[in-house]
């Protein structure tokens, strides 16, 4: 299956579909050591994103969360990509300093994702897709 998002910074992910429901903190919701997300009582609390193709509403919280992001990157913890429904100014200041593709999707997509969590996906945010693959 394809859809259609709109890239907000460019390059190619691949990974497993790791997709929430809620918006994600990456300052205190999102341990940067692990890639564990750690909000009590999250839909993804416990669940690695390290690698994953991360897809949800909107990030919350800090300005701090986009440098969170690139301690992740630099760690090797952060996400492969992030689809979203929002991009606020953080979370694609956070993308573009840790060079993490990162693109828009309607909320009917995000709806549609929801049943395609742990799925193998390709996104490319300069060509205006995310593909689910398996």
């Amino acid at each position: 299956m394809r859809f259609e998002v709109r890239g907000v910074y460019g390059g190619r992910a691949e990974g497993r579909l790791v997709v929430s429901p809620e918006p994600v903190s990456f300052l205190g919701g999102v341990d940067p050591e692990s890639g564990r997300v750690r909000e009590r009582s999250h839909p993804l609390e416990g669940v690695d994103i390290s690698g994953k193709l991360l897809v949800l509403p909107r990030s919350k919280g800090s300005t701090v969360g986009c440098y969170v992001l690139y301690a992740m990157r630099k760690r090797g913890t952060a996400p492969a990509g992030i689809v979203c429904t929002e991009a606020d100014e953080l979370l694609v200041s956070g993308a573009v300093i840790s060079e993490l593709p990162l693109a828009v999707c309607s909320r009917r997509v995000l709806e549609e994702l929801l049943v395609s969590m742990g799925r193998r996906g390709v996104l490319e945010p300069e060509l205006g897709y995310l593909e689910v693959l398996e």
